[in-house]
């Protein structure tokens, strides 16, 4: 069946633009061929430099011909109604069918040359295309990425005619702009697209020119005895910068590997597109770099080589300079410079957040088993490179260069570590800190910039989270799950909340010194910080006193857990455990995020045995039991009594309840989970034979049967609510 090849050549397509265009290239053709009826056999494109190209395979020529059935009003209808839809339909009543009291209209439609559809489908397409920035030229009202040069149609090997602002349709393209014959060439199919394409020096295919930029990397390094530093994101952004990628190794001046490999490579990378290499085994960089050119060079790259490596050495002249200057400077005046920047404007500047986080990290330090004054300390230098000369130019290196500062002053190793390491993990695939002041400061640097957006009331919604706060959430479970911490998180939510909601209220200093004065030194002692906080506001003046504000600061926390439980289930989930898991242990009370998964985890595999089914299914019908009786009446107080011993089955789950009891508390006093699952397994049989053979509702026995029932419910429930068991 007949093909169809688009391409939209233009001026360079930024890098960052293309892979998201060719995604909205394939939806807008298949969204449009789809209302027309059409349905390809495959359908695929691509994006480069200069062209976003589209290949539909197994279009018709011609749509078929289609009878439609449109509903009209109700016989009977008020006769605007039955006007306004035969002017939308173009039909006369004459026209019309009554079919179960309403009006129908049964139009036979002829079906239109597929080559008409197809150009139609292009203007839309242009003239719709979502652009993050477009631009118009010359003077046409045209808008596209860069300016459109032109338009490649051809279906079944014919053009299609059609023109948009004078860029007229048709089956010639061009290849590279220097390599080769520069002349334009004929193509009406994608045999011969693709083939032309690649004899005029175009990889049109981005994976396909990434494999070769990856290959070329690796082949120079081999030569050389090097190895390729990879980077994915730079991989991705130089396949969409070259049509024809060529890479070429370079030397660098060996002096400036003086500089910490994050300044070289990051130099490298943001300003100039290059690899760094390294040599085989070692941590350090090696003197060279890779570059990908857009062009074989006749000398090999040696001209394009050397003229990228005087580039290069300016620059890192110019981060050596930021090096050197920074050193003369040192902490004290970055911290200073910090409380002349605004963190928020609701929030304060970030002196604030760092006093903030300093006490923060205060607290959390004894429950990850760190130094408590190593971890404020940490606390109190980790933002102050933001003011620095070389973070200034670098923003990517906050935190990387406050660890090296901090080396090169000489201070404690695990204070530099953990300024170095304080924003991780920022990403799903970011180590995670694993040093105990590290852990405090990272947590503390997270769990205020949660709190304290939650405290102005910048929340995620849906899909927008511009703080990036289901991120922080993350990187707090992660760290706290691999460090196996055992943080109280609701209770230390509760004191960065307060803290936070302090200084967005924008109380007087003597005030927030009255928190931080009263801070806790252990995680027993948070309910007393929260009083102090409590107490702070009540002094003050400010809102309806101490009692007011404990009512916020609960719902804040209760809605901030929430939050991490949605989180927990992502994280969760990843890993095949079921939502409906966490619900149920979170329901518990329990703000032990090592706990709640190891619940979570004992849970998942309880339910998986037949025991475990079969005791929710029972759990379920007793349930439902209690809760129906609880309509009617409150239920019966108290523990059951020993039944009559003629009652086989009554007996059976008393006794087991009983010997139940103490190994259960045992169990779950020593976070023996999966044991404590084994010890409710052996409830299965006696509640099975109790909900098969004993009549509840029975009036003599009612109260003691529903006391039984009970008993279950709670000794499952010190468990998990098997309530918000799905299944």
């Amino acid at each position: 069946m007949p093909q169809l090849l688009l391409e939209l050549f233009s001026e360079e397509i930024p890098a960052r633009m293309q892979g998201q265009a060719a995604k909205d290239l394939e939806r807008m053709a298949r969204d449009h061929l789809a209302a027309a009826g059409f349905l390809p056999e495959a359908l695929k494109t691509f994006a480069g430099p200069r062209r976003l190209t589209l290949v539909a395979e197994g279009l018709p020529l011609a749509q078929a011909d289609r009878k439609e059935e449109l509903k009209g009003p109700r016989v009977g209808a008020p006769q605007q109604a039955m006007d306004g839809f035969l002017r939308k339909a173009g039909l006369t009543q004459d026209q019309l069918v009554e079919q179960n009291g309403v009006w129908m209209a049964f139009v036979e439609k002829k079906g239109r040359p597929t080559a008409e559809i197809v150009a139609e489908m292009v203007e839309a397409i242009v003239r719709g295309f979502a652009w993050p920035k477009s631009m118009t030229w010359g003077t046409g009202k045209l808008r596209w990425v860069r300016p459109l040069k032109r338009i490649l149609c051809v279906l079944d090997r014919e053009v299609v005619p059609f023109s948009i602002d004078g860029i007229e349709s048709g089956d010639v393209t061009e290849g590279h702009r220097f390599m080769g014959d520069a002349k334009p060439f004929v193509a009406k199919d994608f045999d011969e697209y693709s083939a032309g394409l690649e004899a005029h020096y175009v990889v049109l295919d981005v994976e396909e020119r990434k494999e070769r930029i990856l290959e070329g990397c690796k082949t120079l390094c081999f030569a050389r005895h090097l190895e390729l530093v990879e980077d994915q994101g730079l991989l991705e952004e130089v396949a969409g910068l070259a049509e024809w990628p060529t890479p070429v190794l370079g030397d660098m001046d060996p002096s400036f590997l003086d500089l910490p490999p994050e300044v070289i490579r990051t130099s490298m990378r943001t300003h100039q597109k290059y690899f760094a290499v390294r040599k085989p085994g070692e941590a350090g960089l090696a003197p060279h770099f890779i570059t990908v050119a857009n062009i074989e060079a006749k000398d090999g790259g040696k001209v394009i080589a050397a003229g990228n490596a005087k580039v290069l050495s300016s620059r890192l002249a110019d981060a050596r300079f930021f090096w050197d200057e920074d050193v003369k400077t040192g902490f004290e005046p970055w911290l200073a410079k910090l409380d002349g920047v605004t963190f928020h404007a609701k929030l304060g500047t970030m002196k604030q957040r760092v006093d903030r986080i300093v006490a923060l990290a205060g607290e959390i330090a004894p429950l990850v088993g760190a130094d408590v004054e190593k971890a404020r300390e940490a606390a109190r230098l980790a933002k102050a490179d933001l003011t620095s000369q070389m973070v200034g130019e670098f923003p990517e290196l906050q935190g990387i260069m406050g660890g090296y500062y901090a080396r090169h002053f000489g201070l404690d190793g695990e204070v530099a570590a953990a300024v170095q390491d304080h924003y991780k993990p920022q990403g799903p695939s970011d180590a995670v800190p694993t040093a105990p002041v590290s852990v405090a400061v990272a947590l503390a640097d997270k769990l205020d910039t949660l709190t304290a957006f939650f405290a102005i009331n910048e929340k995620p919604t849906g899909s927008k989270d511009p703080y990036a706060l289901r991120r922080a959430a993350l990187g707090v479970i992660r760290s706290i799950l691999l460090s196996g911490a055992r943080v109280p998180l609701g209770l230390v939510l509760g004191v960065a909340w307060a803290q936070a909601r302090i200084d967005a209220a924008n109380i007087e200093k003597k005030i927030a010194q009255s928190l931080i004065g009263k801070s806790i030194s252990a995680a027993e002692n948070v309910r007393q910080s929260v009083e102090a906080v409590s107490s702070a506001f009540n002094d003050s003046g400010v809102g309806e006193g101490g009692e007011y504000f404990r009512d916020k600061l609960n719902s804040a926390v209760e809605e901030l857990l929430s939050f991490f439980a949605d989180r927990l289930k992502v994280t969760l989930k990843d890993q095949g455990k079921r939502h409906d898991l966490v619900d149920a242990v979170f329901a518990l009370g329990d703000d032990d995020l090592v706990r709640i998964v190891a619940r979570v985890e004992a849970l998942d595999g309880f339910l998986k045995t037949d025991d475990g089914k079969n005791l929710l299914a029972g759990y379920k019908r007793a349930s439902n039991i209690l809760k129906a009786e609880e309509k009617k009446g409150p239920l019966p107080e108290g523990q059951a009594e020993e039944p009559a011993a003629d009652s086989a089955a009554e007996v059976g789950l008393y006794q087991a309840l009983r010997l139940l009891d103490r190994p259960l508390k045992d169990a779950l006093a020593k976070e023996d989970f999966t044991g404590a699952m084994a010890q409710l397994a052996e409830l299965r049989g006696p509640v099975d034979a109790y909900l098969d053979g004993v009549f509840v509702n029975d009036p003599e026995h009612r109260d003691n049967r529903l006391k039984t029932l009970a008993a279950v419910r709670t000794a499952m429930g010190q468990v998990a609510d098997f309530g918000l068991v799905a299944g």
